[in-house]
């Protein structure tokens, strides 16, 4: 309307009549009204209104999450595989969960870990979150398929809403990698074995020295009864605890008194015993205190902890393990042997400032979960390890960048290659044949390298890449029924007959 009236201020030197400017009104109010209706019958398209949208849209991973090259997934998937080949040869096998459950289950009894659960809308009638660990997801399994003696690993996404710190590999999104063993067996037998795994994985991955610290949950209820804690939390003094060693003692006495209520000589008597670690020597020094020999509990744990070290001894691993009296962790779940790894020195330290991870393993054993899940009589006591992927790749990658060490993100074999232009017909004949016989094969062509890249190119990509062997055709070839077969390493070549390169290549590669 603002022109229309425009309109007339402009005309009115011309001294319009009254009946002609209320003409001109109307038309003009007309065909705003059939402006109008035709956007709103044609509206902006969604192409549109995304391409303005997408001119404010800042590219970035939600906070906690990261993606990973492909080299980073090089050197991951050598991680995992080295992680695998341990479980498998304890002879465990493998499972898949949903990467959600059922709010209640997940946090049946848990619900100190509500804090970490993502929840989801609801759209189907079910309150759901997504797993904060694999392991709720693994007694929830048995449970419900009535299961009451497996080795099974685990290896897949978890989520927790927790504050991430990227530098130390704490994530929002996180890989676990669990073996989990459930059954009845001889005291001790399983729980030595899981510690074994844990050994192991952390030694193939040469990550640095390595320290194994454990505890047992009943020493810790023990130690909270004779000092003074009321039963009512144990719990919450334990995931208070939990906090030693990345926080002073004093920061944690302070959390006790001022935060969980408890007296101030029962926090001054805990840190009396929290604060101390060894091994035989000191599972007989507790054995004898005479506080302690008070709790019942805590002597069953002590007299446990006997029997594991001497597995431990047999197995050949003692020396990786100390008796720590500070170690909690914090899940509630836990109700026997507790155990972290942590890394003590990290290789190539001296030439730039150590990654600071917290620990890289941990576990411990779970009696009464799978009950918990209301199956009645089926007690299934369960004891696993988790290894830190995120936390171990850190360090890993870390490792590998200051060595220079050349990362290989393909596993190709043999390039194809021609000596001269035009042989593509023959090059991908021969790709196929050597695809069909199992051989990771490729050539180079169109938009990678672009047509009629030169020999010599080739050659040059296949000492960048790494790939060890060449196939090249040319008229020459052709002609006499050959393939010329170069070692990569050692630039020497062969002429083999077509008919004998694929048994020639896999020979090739055995070097």
């Amino acid at each position: 309307m603002l022109c229309v009236h425009s309109f007339l201020r402009r005309a009115s030197c011309n001294s319009l009549p009254l009946a002609v400017q209320r003409s001109v009104l109307r038309a003009f109010s007309v065909h705003l009204q059939n402006q109008a209706a035709e956007e709103a019958a044609n509206p902006p398209s969604p192409q549109l209104r995304a391409n303005a949208k997408t001119e404010n849209l800042i590219l970035k991973t939600p906070k906690g999450t990261r993606d990973f090259s492909p080299k980073q997934m090089a050197i991951r998937e050598k991680i995992f595989s080295t992680i695998i080949s341990c479980f498998k040869r304890h002879g465990a096998v493998t499972i898949d969960t949903p990467v959600f459950e059922l709010k209640d289950l997940l946090l049946d009894g848990h619900w100190e870990e509500s804090k970490l659960v993502y929840d989801l809308k609801d759209q189907g009638g079910e309150e759901l979150s997504l797993r904060y660990d694999l392991t709720v997801p693994f007694a929830r399994y048995l449970a419900m398929n009535r299961i009451t003696n497996f080795k099974r690993y685990h290896i897949a996404k978890v989520y927790r809403r927790d504050q991430p710190t990227m530098a130390r590999g704490r994530y929002r999104e996180f890989c676990q990698c669990d073996l989990d063993i459930a059954g009845n067996y001889d005291p001790m037998i399983p729980d030595a074995e899981c510690l074994k795994v844990m050994h192991e994985i952390l030694s193939a991955l040469q990550c640095g020295e390595f320290l194994i610290k454990i505890n047992d949950r009943r020493i810790l209820n023990g130690i909270f009864r004779v000092c003074g804690v009321p039963d009512v939390k144990f719990e919450t003094t334990c995931s208070t605890l939990d906090k030693l060693g990345k926080v002073s003692w004093a920061e944690v006495k302070r959390e006790m008194v001022q935060e969980k209520g408890l007296l101030p000589e029962a926090a001054e008597s805990i840190g009396q015993y929290v604060q101390l670690s060894g091994g035989w020597q000191l599972i007989h020094q507790l054995c004898q205190d005479p506080m302690l020999s008070k709790s019942q509990l805590a002597m069953e744990g002590l007299e446990d902890m006997k029997l594991l070290f001497e597995y431990l001894t047999l197995f050949g691993i003692i020396d990786q393990v100390s008796l720590d009296l500070s170690l909690a962790r914090g899940l509630d779940y836990y109700s026997g042997l507790i155990y972290e790894a942590v890394l003590l020195h990290q290789p190539n330290s001296h030439c730039k400032e150590p990654l600071p991870v917290d620990s890289v393993a941990g576990g411990g054993r779970y009696d009464g979960l799978v009950a918990s899940f209301g199956q009645k009589g089926q007690k299934v006591p369960c004891v696993g390890v988790s290894i830190g992927v995120e936390r171990l790749f850190s360090v890993i990658e870390q490792q590998l960048e200051l060595s220079k060490e050349k990362i290989r993100t393909k596993e190709t074999q043999v390039l194809v290659a021609a000596a001269q232009k035009d042989f593509l017909a023959g090059r991908m004949k021969l790709i196929a044949e050597l695809w069909d016989a199992g051989i990771k094969v490729v050539m180079l062509r169109g938009g990678m390298v672009g047509n009629g890249v030169s020999l010599l190119n080739q050659l040059q990509y296949c000492e960048e890449a790494g790939i060890p062997l060449v196939a090249i055709i040319g008229q020459q070839e052709m002609d006499n029924g050959v393939v010329k077969l170069r070692d990569v390493a050692t630039r020497k070549e062969i002429d083999v007959p077509k008919e004998n390169l694929i048994e020639e290549i896999k020979k090739g590669l055995e070097k």
